[in-house]
């Protein structure tokens, strides 16, 4: 349905995420993939969804010759805990430190994702909270050793093993904390598609 509305829109999905790139394709959507690098630096005093909103649209402003029919969707996802941005792990050290901070606790995980035409830009934002069990360090020296959690925000993939195991309580959209409220995406498209 989605991709009859959208059949003269041109969507640039600027994400390497294997995982955001699968939510489209099953959202019905076509679309090519370009990446541009930005430095994801945010000003200090910005909290929660202030900051996904600002990379989201940072990374849109990397992109400055879109044409007529295009829609750049753009995207940043972080996990929110103890007032502070959990990004991506560093390293085996940062994993572990992240994974063992969020064991019996409860986090929000924010996404903002930024459309981007040649007339106009809207960024949308979700926040879904997450509760863990307390874990053991059995447990998450294994999800580290086996999973190899590098490249996600707050050292976890809620759809590998990790998320089997550890999330004992979920308000709010479990495709968000994959990276994408796709809800959300889907509306503000056929949104784009009618304009």
């Amino acid at each position: 349905m989605l991709s009859n509305r959208l059949q003269h829109k041109q969507i640039i999905l600027a994400s390497g995420s294997p995982r955001r790139q699968l939510f489209f394709k099953e959202l019905g959507v076509e679309f090519t993939i370009q990446l541009k690098p930005i430095d994801e630096v945010f000003p200090d005093h910005y909290k929660g969804a202030e900051i996904t909103d600002y990379l989201a649209q940072a990374k849109a402003a990397a992109f400055n010759n879109l044409k007529e029919n295009d829609i750049l969707i753009t995207s940043d996802t972080i996990v929110w805990f103890q007032d502070k941005a959990l990004n991506k792990p560093e390293d085996r050290d940062h994993a572990f430190d992240m994974i063992s901070s969020l064991s019996g606790n409860t986090h929000q995980v924010i996404t903002s994702v930024c459309f981007t035409t040649p007339e106009k830009q809207i960024t949308i934002h979700d926040t879904t909270q997450v509760t863990f069990k307390p874990l053991t360090t059995e447990e998450i020296n294994y999800y580290i050793d086996n999973f190899q959690p590098y490249d996600k925000a707050g050292g976890y993939g809620i759809q590998e093993w990790f998320g089997y195991i550890a999330v004992t309580r979920l308000e709010g959209s479990y495709f968000n904390v994959m990276g994408l409220p796709t809800h959300k995406v889907y509306e503000t498209l056929m949104q784009l598609a009618n304009s």
